[in-house]
């Protein structure tokens, strides 16, 4: 039996746990003997003491804050959602740093792509001051939801004498743990500007490994050329840092496709044969040195013949040439070449390249144009970026069911781009995107069209924008020919959770005393009368003011579950059950638990047979203690673990 505190897991233990899995020598008394960790590791360890180190001050307190383990939990807004019971896509409002943390359980090494555009800093768009201090409330200070100090938290000036310290203090815990979300074959892309390349490319060297840094992309983000005689360069162009999860890996499993295929590209596949097929193009069948592959000898249509290294077997050559697939060179006396047919192509793409130009890829100013066509504002949100560019990331990182994450999304530009990808190959993409509710400036665009803070403009155009995809794909589908197969709506729900305090109440150390003050000074004194309220108090385990639901969405977070899985409700021995994943997870959270109801949750779990089964209760729902211990024998008797036996 278990019982949830409803922290997330704390990352420090668990390492040390995997430490002692791996080198249980190590370990005198609990502690760390690294005398022994170094003769263990052998040659892998420098002891040279003057060696390259990147470090800054608060570099071990922002190391800390991502292994704290977070207290707060993700609240349901299913009226601020769409579609909310058929929806695998999240809208997260909060804190990205706490969210990070809650989403470890639930999420951890499923992540196949993460995209993020985080703040430049400019010195005017720079709102994640974090603080070291209680998170949460950090949060609510800067999006406005209590009162602070009166500190702007909208501006990192470069004479702050920390410039570059606050930006990589509050980028370094963020990155650390979207590391651990991202899957084997998972790719990062950041987008960042000259401020903080440098710094950037350092710490995910270090964070995600130097071996594992897969290009730096340059972006030409304008359209148009500036003329600006101020500047010795003009700016025209913005980085994106590609990192994998493990890129040996990546490249074993092909974790990676193409871009899509350039117009100029697509201009060199002709038909000179008329092949029913289309326009081809080709590739060398002769190995290039040093790339193996089987050595044989081909015949010519003109009689000679070549012995050499060729890419493929002779079996598959002789296939591909029955299927006239080859095209001999110098009119039959040269290497044989394999048609590679557009249509082909233009499904695996091509490969990207480290400059991706804005007529390929989009543009700040069609980024733009996106928005305020959706909106029919005009400014409503600065340089979001083109939808084409992300879709493109999209293309290139993800298969058609792989899980999209944004936690610096702005407008939701990703989560577009994965409903319009969608809509077009067919796809079931997912996508988590998490924002800072940060307050619209007064007097702006977005603020005169009433919209209160960032959260507000992306859910919003996730909304619009999933109606135009829908419209679009109805129109095409009502047009199709005889023998064309209509194409599927993508998802384009969501489900919006926000950020805030545990549901459950934190034990009070101080339970039963009372506050006088003497003298200036605080002092506790213990009160008979002060305990018994406080035990009644403790009766009840939730917030005030929080319901039902908020708990049950805490505990699928704090026990790994999908937000997204489907949530029933049903009723045994006339109490509330919760039914998750068709029954891998039952929680009931009633008072007076009676056998009863395990014998009822019992019966269920037989008819839906899930493959994991966990069970949870309210911590003091039950009738009675001795019902407490017959409910979990019950339950064990029905093949329930343990361990798998949770009170709140």
């Amino acid at each position: 039996m278990t019982t949830l505190d409803g922290k997330t897991p704390d990352i420090a233990a668990e390492n040390i746990e995997k430490l002692k899995n791996i080198f249980p020598d190590i370990f005198e008394e609990g502690k760390i003997d690294f005398s022994k960790l170094k003769q263990d590791l052998g040659e892998y360890v420098d002891d040279e003491k003057e060696r390259y180190n990147f470090s800054w001050n608060g570099k071990g307190r922002a190391l800390r804050l991502s292994q704290t383990p977070s207290a707060g939990t993700l609240r349901p807004c299913p009226e601020e959602s769409k579609n909310w019971d058929n929806t695998k896509n999240l809208y997260i409002e909060g804190d990205n740093l706490e969210v990070l943390k809650l989403l470890q359980k639930s999420y951890h090494g499923k992540v196949k792509m993460i995209y993020i555009d985080p703040p430049y800093n400019t010195g005017n768009d720079f709102v994640y001051p974090d603080n070291f201090a209680d998170s949460i409330e950090n949060y609510k200070e800067i999006t406005g939801q209590v009162d602070g100090e009166g500190h702007n938290y909208s501006n990192n000036s470069e004479t702050n004498g920390h410039y570059h310290t606050d930006w990589l203090n509050m980028m370094y815990p963020r990155l650390r743990l979207a590391r651990s979300l991202l899957s084997d074959d998972g790719v990062i892309f950041i987008s960042i500007d000259d401020n903080e390349l440098a710094n950037l490319k350092k710490a995910c060297d270090e964070i995600f490994g130097e071996m594992n840094f897969e290009s730096c992309i340059t972006w030409r983000r304008r359209s148009n050329q500036p003329n600006d005689k101020s500047k010795m360069i003009a700016k025209v162009a913005e980085n994106i840092l590609v990192y994998a999860k493990d890129s040996n890996y990546l490249s074993t499993n092909r974790g990676f496709y193409g871009v899509p295929i350039s117009d100029t590209r697509k201009a060199e596949y002709t038909n000179p044969d008329n092949d029913a097929r289309g326009p081809w193009s080709t590739n060398p069948w002769k190995a290039a040195v040093g790339r193996g592959g089987t050595n044989y000898s081909i015949t010519t249509p003109s009689g000679i013949v070549y012995t050499e290294t060729w890419y493929g077997s002779k079996e598959t050559f002789d296939a591909l040439l029955k299927d006239n697939r080859v095209y001999w060179t110098d009119g039959g006396n040269g290497f044989p070449r394999i048609k590679i047919f557009l249509s082909d192509a233009e499904k695996t793409g091509q490969a990207a390249t480290n400059f991706f130009t804005n007529d390929r890829f989009g543009s700040n100013q069609e980024g733009s144009a996106e928005v305020e066509k959706l909106f029919r504002i005009k400014g409503i949100f600065d340089n979001p970026k083109p939808m084409r560019l992300i879709k493109s990331l999209l293309q290139l990182s993800t298969n058609d069911c792989s899980i999209l994450l944004d936690f610096f999304s702005g407008t939701a530009t990703a989560a577009h781009a994965a409903m319009q990808l969608n809509a077009e190959d067919g796809g079931s993409r997912r996508f988590i995107m998490v924002q800072l509710p940060e307050p619209c400036p007064e007097g702006s665009e977005a603020a005169k069209a009433g919209y209160k803070n960032i959260c507000e403009i992306g859910k919003e155009r996730i909304r619009r924008a999933g109606e135009k995809i829908k419209t679009e794909v109805e129109k095409q589908n009502a047009q199709l020919k005889l023998d064309e197969k209509p194409k599927k709506v993508p998802d384009i729900g969501f489900q919006v959770f926000k950020l805030d305090s545990s549901n459950l109440k934190k034990w009070n150390t101080e339970a039963g005393m009372t506050a006088d003050y003497v003298d200036g000074s605080e002092q506790l004194n213990f009160s008979e009368k002060k305990l018994a309220e406080d035990l009644q108090a403790a009766v009840e385990n939730y917030i005030p003011g929080r319901t039902e639901q908020d708990v049950v969405y805490e505990i699928l977070l704090k026990m790994g579950f999908d937000l997204t899985w489907p949530v029933e409700e049903k009723v045994i021995a006339g109490k509330k059950v919760y039914v998750v994943a068709l029954g891998a997870l039952m929680l009931c959270l009633e008072n007076n638990i009676t056998p009863d109801v395990a014998r009822g949750m019992a019966e269920l779990h037989k008819q839906l047979a899930p493959e994991t089964w966990k069970v949870v209760f309210r911590d003091n729902g039950f009738a009675s203690d001795s019902d407490k211990v017959n409910v979990h024998e019950i339950l064990k008797s029905a093949g329930l673990e343990e361990d798998a036996f949770t009170t709140v």
